[in-house]
């Protein structure tokens, strides 16, 4: 049987402002409190009537007091109501605005005990082409949670990505990255470690779910003991406490002098703001360098904001690429005037005033892109894959088959939860959007033999945990190379012998078993500078 990997952090993903995979606004969903009276008195659920989601809003079972000091030290916008209140919101918000709305079953609200048992239902079960559930990415998060990630991606762990290659008994859980001055690096935890024991607990046989899950998903400043096996079989005991981790979303960018050519690489790790700085040093980088090729290094890559994944497609393509369709978000049937399209982007943008600026943006202005792959490369990462390919530049896929999340949303808040339900879709410039089960390299030299599919040029090669990112002896940046110098994939088992190949990425502390993933394409354009 083949073994399956799953990678993820124990970070929490980012997922920032508004809206993700298609379209957006630039609010939370709190903009209309409501009047300020407070309702005690439940409100009523008569099957497939939907009042509008404004009469329920803000209404709470245990409204928060105070101010809030993520948005201008505002009063919290709460008002006294009940779990009802907050059931009905959610049933109105979805009927509105899920895509698949008329797939969802309108269950009686009163016959879950909790308002997040409620939520969890709220979708469709509708399954894609392969057999895989059509909507893989609902979930929810605290209020506090998404603020810190969307103001500076900090999230609460020890700065490890796990890969995660067998869930269940004999485990195997292999660190696959390490944010740079996080708890791990600073203890020593490299690439390729592998979980051995927590807490006492044997962590390839033990039973105890509860007890592992509590040290792969620690609270804030939580210690647990690790006992770790290296890559040359040795053990290593170490105590990580949990901290707020800034991640480094742009690591390793450099120039690769590889035959004849001069190769850019850079490992890019989430499409959030503080992203955009390393990005423009990078491309200042290899446009200097006059670079033949470009490597993105997005096997971890999650997503994050569209209006970055359109700058990066303007990085790579140049003003040849400007005035076209980088995606375009397709709506549920009732929101049809609502769609609209993103362009390629130029401009740099000022994050701590959400707003466009003059400055443009380094390009190195490149017909063809390799990029680096895994099932932890998603929404966002996707979005430039297809927004790429829409405008006839050439894409290389190298590694395994993508997530496959041609769809988004806009996350919403509500007594302070925010929940993200599918509301995008989206297509490139030629309406191309049958990705769901994710892109697939073909093994194809290029990509002229190969029509607009799932089916992308590029080679298979197994994620390669016994080097370290940003090396070239490391499998998939090696076949990649030796792609740009022969037009061929290489003999994959010379670079990655021992490796497992990757299934799916969680950009958050996964528990097991393992909860629904949160990759994102978040979709929210910035003012236009006055």
């Amino acid at each position: 049987m083949q073994r399956i990997t799953l990678v993820f952090a124990s970070t929490a993903m980012s997922l920032l402002l508004a809206a993700c995979g298609g379209g957006g606004s630039d609010s939370l969903g709190t903009d209309n409190p409501g009047n300020n009276t407070g309702q005690t008195e439940p409100p009523t659920w008569t099957f497939n009537q939907f009042p509008a989601s404004s009469q329920f809003i803000n209404y709470c079972a245990s409204p928060r007091t105070g101010i809030d000091k993520y948005n201008n030290n505002q009063p919290y916008p709460d008002k006294v109501g009940t779990a009802m209140h907050e059931k009905m919101w959610l049933r109105s918000f979805t009927n509105e605005t899920y895509l698949w709305y008329d797939e969802v079953l309108d269950n009686d609200p009163t016959q879950f005990d909790t308002v997040i048992d409620y939520f969890e239902q709220l979708k469709t079960n509708q399954t894609t082409a392969s057999g895989n559930a059509k909507d893989q990415f609902h979930f929810h998060e605290s209020y506090e949670s998404f603020q810190k990630e969307a103001q500076s991606g900090v999230a609460t762990g020890y700065g490890i990505r796990w890969a995660a290659i067998a869930t269940s008994p004999p485990r195997n859980f292999t660190v696959a990255a390490v944010e740079p001055n996080s708890p791990a690096a600073n203890a020593g935890i490299v690439r390729g470690d592998k979980i051995l024991s927590i807490d006492g607990i044997d962590f390839i046989s033990s039973d105890n779910s509860a007890a592992l899950n509590a040290g792969l998903s620690p609270k804030q400043s939580e210690p647990h003991t690790f006992v770790f096996e290296d890559k040359a079989g040795n053990e290593k005991s170490i105590t990580l406490t949990s901290v707020d981790i800034e991640t480094s979303p742009v690591q390793n960018a450099k120039v690769i002098s590889y035959g004849e050519k001069q190769v850019g690489y850079v490992q890019f790790n989430q499409f959030i703001p503080t992203a955009q700085e390393g990005l423009i040093e990078a491309f200042d980088l290899f446009k200097t360098r006059q670079i033949d090729d470009l490597v993105l290094d997005m096997r971890y890559n999650g997503g994050g904001r569209v209006i970055m994944a359109a700058q990066l497609g303007y990085m790579v393509a140049g003003n040849s690429s400007l005035n076209k369709t980088f995606t375009y978000s397709t709506l549920n049937d009732k929101r049809t005037a609502e769609e609209e399209r993103t362009e390629f982007e130029s401009r740099a943008i000022n994050w701590a005033e959400n707003k466009f600026t003059t400055t443009s943006l380094p390009t190195v202005t490149l017909p063809r892109v390799y990029i680096l792959s895994t099932r932890g490369t998603a929404s966002a990462s996707e979005n430039v894959i297809n927004g790429l390919r829409g405008i006839d530049v050439d894409v290389f896929l190298i590694g395994g088959t993508t997530r496959g999340k041609p769809y988004g949303f806009v996350p919403a808040q509500n007594c302070g939860t925010v929940y993200y339900t599918i509301q995008f879709g989206s297509e490139n410039a030629k309406g191309f959007d049958a990705y769901a089960d994710g892109f697939t390299p073909s093994g194809a030299s290029s990509s002229g033999e190969i029509g607009l599919s799932a089916q992308v040029p590029g080679c298979i090669v197994a994620d390669d945990f016994s080097e370290p990112l940003g090396s070239e002896n490391e499998g998939l940046l090696a076949a990649a190379l030796t792609h740009i110098d022969t037009g061929r994939c290489p003999n994959v088992a010379q670079f990655a012998p021992n490796a497992q190949p990757q299934y799916q990425n969680k950009e958050h502390a996964v528990t097991l078993p393992v909860y629904p993933l949160r990759e994102n394409a978040i979709l929210m354009k910035p003012k236009e500078s006055q």
